[in-house]
């Protein structure tokens, strides 16, 4: 049999917890009379059958027909005898839910023209803070019949949200501002993004309070990585691999003569890169033929298939096609391929 109830509260801190039913499992018998006690940063909404019937703010308040008439209707009578009938109270907590993190799990990718390569790949970090603004609303659209639901319950939900707004808060910056401009702008994109989302959080009962960029930085994934995630072309990947080429060629500073050979390969490297970012690699002069030729200009001694896959504008997995089935001549040391400029003349001339 349930559980009469004459006293209906929840007493204890709210930590993280948004919504509390009570009772939290079975049926709750009320009486018309009862007392329901509401603390100062909570509200409650009462419900039967599935209906809210109404919310109750702060203070001390009395189960009645007076101030909840649509009890008469869904129990079928007066209730001056205190007759039990069964409902639910889901105590809602109105305090803001402040630092809650958010980071982009992938760079977004915006434009940049007139620097580099023309695109950029930001990722950032940050917090945010929410509140109920309708309890009603948020109890019957997002929580349902749960009996506890907390702030890690709707997290993911909330930043897939914010992160969405940032993307197109970024896009927008972006074609009025460039890469480093942006970066300096974190305040006025933290303000477009709260702008952007608040319909999208009342819309489920909520209010977006804060939302801060702590930090907005240009990615540090590899151009592998990027490729992987399908967030490059061709062209841009081959780019941003020679890059990648150069740095880890940078970080080597002693080793065997394969490892010198790859200290040269990524110096030139650096020039192609630097062709690349100006505009493209050198067109050949009126008068010359083949590609060997136009390819030729900037060719190191020795490269690795990464850096011969960027001078040619081909994967490197094609490069290493290319020497597995005889096509393109390379020496290999251990595990890796070294390709001579000659050879690689060789195979662009068919």
């Amino acid at each position: 049999m349930a559980r009469i109830f004459d006293v209906i509260e929840y007493n204890k801190e709210m930590t993280d917890e948004i919504v509390h039913r009570f009772p939290e499992e079975g049926i709750g018998d009320y009486r018309v009379g009862s007392q329901v006690i509401v603390r100062e940063s909570q509200s409650a909404v009462f419900f039967r059958d599935g209906n809210a019937l109404d919310v109750f703010g702060p203070g001390r308040h009395t189960i009645a027909t007076a101030n909840i008439p649509m009890l008469i209707d869904l129990i079928g009578k007066a209730f001056n005898d205190r007759t039990p009938f069964p409902a639910e109270v889901y105590f809602v907590s109105r305090k803001e839910f402040a630092n809650k993190k958010w980071g982009t799990p992938q760079p977004i990718i915006v434009r940049n023209p007139g620097m580099g390569l023309g695109v950029a790949l930001l990722q950032g970090f940050g917090t945010y803070s929410f509140q109920v603004k309708d309890p009603q609303q948020f109890v019957t659209q997002t929580v349902g019949v749960q009996h506890t639901y907390r702030t890690s319950d709707i997290e993911e939900r909330l930043r897939t949200m914010l992160l969405s707004k940032l993307q197109d808060a970024l896009g927008e910056t972006a074609a009025k501002n460039s890469v480093p401009e942006i970066i300096g702008l974190t305040e006025e994109l933290g303000a477009a993004v709260r702008a952007k989302a608040q319909p999208d959080f009342e819309a489920i009962g909520l209010t977006l309070k804060t939302f801060y960029i702590g930090n907005l930085k240009p990615s540090e994934k590899s151009a592998q990585e990027l490729r992987d995630m399908g967030m490059l072309d061709m062209s841009t990947y081959t780019q941003l691999q020679a890059a990648d080429a150069m740095r880890d060629a940078a970080k080597n500073e002693g080793g065997g003569a394969g490892l010198t050979a790859g200290i040269g390969a990524g110096m030139g490297i650096g020039n192609i890169m630097g062709q690349a970012l100006q505009g493209g690699y050198q067109q050949p002069q009126q008068g010359q033929s083949g590609g060997g030729a136009q390819a030729a200009a900037g060719i190191p001694d020795v490269m690795t298939p990464s850096e011969a896959a960027a001078i040619m504008k081909v994967s490197e997995e094609d490069v290493k096609a290319a020497i597995e089935a005889g096509d393109l001549k390379a020496k290999k040391l251990g595990s890796a391929y070294r390709i001579s400029k000659a050879a690689l003349e060789e195979f662009l001339k068919g």
